[in-house]
């Protein structure tokens, strides 16, 4: 006969019943400590994406909707009422840390916070989910009507200029001809999917893509013939096929390509294709010139101007205008007007910040294009477009109108609806995954594309740095290690160690002490002793090792690109390669546009130039050096991205040579711990993009991630 369970004591009978009664007095109680762990967890990964912080907002409102209702209700005793009250208090405990965490969030801790449609359907679902009864009104939420679009904020318009020509071309012709084809605005049925919150699922749809394939929207095959390359020039096969689909009447993309295959002369002739006229390009200043090259190089029969300062210098008769970010504030005004039908963003990852002035003018111009023109050409063009988080896509997404950033545009919630799946079907991520795509991802790897084009190779060198510097800069980090190991068994020694096993770690503690040892970094800059002033004394140390390998290269090899962060690193190398007798070129952020491109054609065109001394962020996007095919990285970035933008310079179309990258890394320093980060990073992209089955990695920013590293190997843990 089996045995009988143990009877319950009438005191364990009364916790249950009580913890029973509680749960029913105030159901929503546990959905709400749910939801903040997971809101929670994602902070301590890095910041918040839009989903979060809306999902931040609701527990928010609620947690003071259900504070109100509890103290209200007399059928609750006063034990139940206080012990509702502190599992309450617990719940907005956990998010005035994550506020803490994110500054940013503080904000959104009003009370009229939840506002939005997303927010309220948010919390009609969890509401729901507790069982509660609402009335109608508060069961269907409609979306606001957008708002017109406002390109100028009210902070800008004292720094508009309207360049002279700009006002000639208005005078030549001061009517703007008018979209007829806009006057009927196409009536938006409700659809199934209306009620959902769409923008989690679909980044979770990305984040989980292993086995979905690379992220490419299915394009037309070859044509028979090349009717679009200039005399001389040919365009490459999956360059020909994108523009098909332009020719075929596909307007907006997003083309995430690897760095070097020709994104740029793609967008000029899918600009000619679809005589998206006047066409606006928006890129970073280092790669200004080469876009009007370009423009020139495919279709000659067109016309380019670059917008310098205030443009006084501009054709206002062009037919593409080509202008930086840091300018674009500045002629908001008279671009809004121009009646563009057309827009690229070039490294549109510049724009993943949409809290910045920056993002906020290219989405600003792209919505009045949207306006005044039924299916404008729009295309960003990045070929690294996550930097940190699926969310990085989000600016993007809203740039080329697939989403508002609350929920999907008609277009794209019309292809969700087709699945006829719902976000509670596993099915539906894949499904959605592919919707997605088919608006206009266009992702091709330089293997799968480009047969002609070598492999790259990244070598690390390990160098040993046994002068009396390099012995600073070692006992300098042990220091720092020392410093944030004891921050941790302070925080231990007063919050108990909570059933810690005898040399077990508390990651959780470990990444607190190194998150403000990171923003204390941050606010100091370089007036103490922290993370990034021993890595800029770590590359300052390396400098001349670096550019002594460099010198042995270039005597083997031929002409080798050299790339620092610093700009004492690129003065240093420069003064060793002048005494080793070579002629260098250098390439910095402080050059006007002219001197630099001057720069890279005595590069790539003068036998006699054997190095080119790069800054790493200066010269890390848009440039052509394909003259060499060795590149030597002196100092590492804080992200994989920049140093893919970097190696790239080289590793282009043209290349027909095999290309290494030589990264000079100080051993027994936290340099080799960076590098393994940096190649650690790369995961996310291959995840999300290509498709393959990748093991997840943190998405903690390299210097986050670093700190962690040398607290836990202070503690004896790594």
């Amino acid at each position: 006969m089996p045995p009988t369970a143990p009877a319950q004591t009438s005191a364990q009978r009364r916790r249950k019943s009580s913890s029973v009664r509680r749960d029913d007095e105030a159901p929503i109680i546990p959905i709400l400590a749910r939801k903040v762990r997971e809101v929670e967890a994602k902070a301590q990964r890095g910041k918040l994406g839009p989903t979060n912080r809306v999902k931040f907002q609701v527990i928010a409102f609620l947690v003071r909707e259900e504070r109100a209702r509890v103290k209200a209700d007399t059928s609750v005793t006063d034990a139940a009422r206080a012990e509702l009250l502190k599992r309450l208090d617990g719940v907005a405990t956990i998010l005035a840390k994550t506020a803490a965490r994110d500054t940013s969030l503080i904000q959104l801790l009003e009370v009229d916070q939840a506002a939005s449609p997303v927010a309220r359907r948010m919390r009609r679902d969890w509401l729901l989910e507790s069982g509660a009864e609402l009335p109608p009104d508060e069961l269907i939420i409609t979306d606001a009507a957008p708002a017109a679009a406002t390109v100028v904020p009210a902070a800008l318009a004292e720094r508009q200029v309207v360049p002279q020509q700009v006002e000639a071309r208005r005078e030549s012709n001061p009517f703007l001809a008018p979209d007829l084809s806009l006057r009927a605005p196409k009536q938006t049925p409700r659809r199934r999917l209306d009620g959902w919150e769409l923008m989690g699922p679909l980044y979770k749809a990305f984040e989980t893509g292993a086995g979905g394939g690379a992220a490419t929207m299915d394009l037309p095959p070859v044509p028979e013939f090349d009717r679009l390359s200039p005399k001389g020039l040919e365009i490459m096969v999956h360059q020909s096929r994108f523009l098909e689909s332009v020719r075929e009447g596909h307007r907006t993309f997003l083309l995430a390509d690897e760095p070097g295959l020709g994104k740029t002369a793609e967008s000029v002739l899918a600009a000619s294709v679809a005589g998206a006229y006047p066409l606006l390009a928006v890129v970073p200043n280092v790669v200004k010139m080469n876009w009007a090259r370009e423009v020139e190089r495919w279709t000659p029969h067109r016309r380019a101007t670059v917008i310098h300062g205030d443009g006084e210098a501009i054709d206002a008769f062009a037919d593409v205008f080509i202008v930086n970010y840091e300018v674009l504030d500045r002629h908001l005004s008279w671009l809004g007007d121009l009646g563009l039908k057309g827009m690229v963003v070039d490294e549109a990852h510049f724009i993943k910040n949409l809290g910045s002035q920056r993002s906020q003018n290219v989405l600003a111009l792209a919505a009045r294009i949207r306006e005044q023109v039924r299916d404008p050409l729009l295309l960003a063009l990045t070929g690294t477009p996550l930097i940190n988080d699926v969310e990085d896509f989000d600016a993007i997404w809203r740039f080329l109108g697939w989403t508002t950033g609350e929920k999907p545009g008609p277009e794209l919630m019309e292809k969700l609806d087709e699945t006829g799946l719902t976000p509670a079907d596993k099915a539906f991520y894949p499904e959605a995954r592919d919707a997605v795509i088919s608006m206009g991802i266009v992702r091709r790897k330089k293997k799968d594309v480009a047969a002609d084009l070598p492999d790259k190779l990244i070598a690390d060198l390990p160098v040993e740095l046994d002068d009396e510097f390099g012995r600073s800069i070692r006992q300098a980090e042990r220091e720092l290690g020392e410093r944030l190991a004891a921050r941790y068994r302070r925080i231990i020694e007063a919050r108990g160690d909570r059933g810690l096993a005898p040399g077990e770690i508390d990651g959780d503690i470990v990444r607190l002490v190194a998150q403000n040892e990171l923003e204390e970094s941050k606010a100091a800059g370089t007036g103490s002793e922290n993370v990034f002033t021993m890595v800029r004394k770590i590359g300052q140390a390396k400098a001349l090792l670096a550019a002594d390998y460099a010198v042995q290269l270039q005597r083997s090899v031929g002409k080798v690109v050299f790339f620092a962060k610093h700009i004492d690193v690129m003065d240093a190398a420069e003064a060793h390669f002048a005494g080793a007798g070579l002629r260098t070129v250098s390439i910095r952020g402080d050059q006007t546009t002219p001197v630099r491109q001057q720069a890279i054609d005595d590069f790539n065109n003068d036998a006699g130039v054997g190095i080119a001394v790069c800054s790493l962020t200066a010269a890390g996007v848009g440039l052509n050096m394909q003259a060499a095919s060795n590149v030597v990285l002196a100092e590492l970035s804080w992200t994989a991205a920049e140093q893919t933008q970097a190696i790239d310079r080289v590793h282009r179309i043209g290349q027909d040579e095999p290309v290494t990258a030589w990264r000079i890394i100080a051993a027994h320093t936290i340099d080799t711990k960076i590098a393994e980060l940096i190649d650690s990073k790369q995961g996310l992209a291959a995840r999300a993009l290509d498709g393959e089955a990748v093991d997840p990695q943190s998405s903690d920013s390299v210097q986050l991630s670093a700190l962690m590293h040398l607290t836990r190997r202070a503690l004896g843990a790594d």
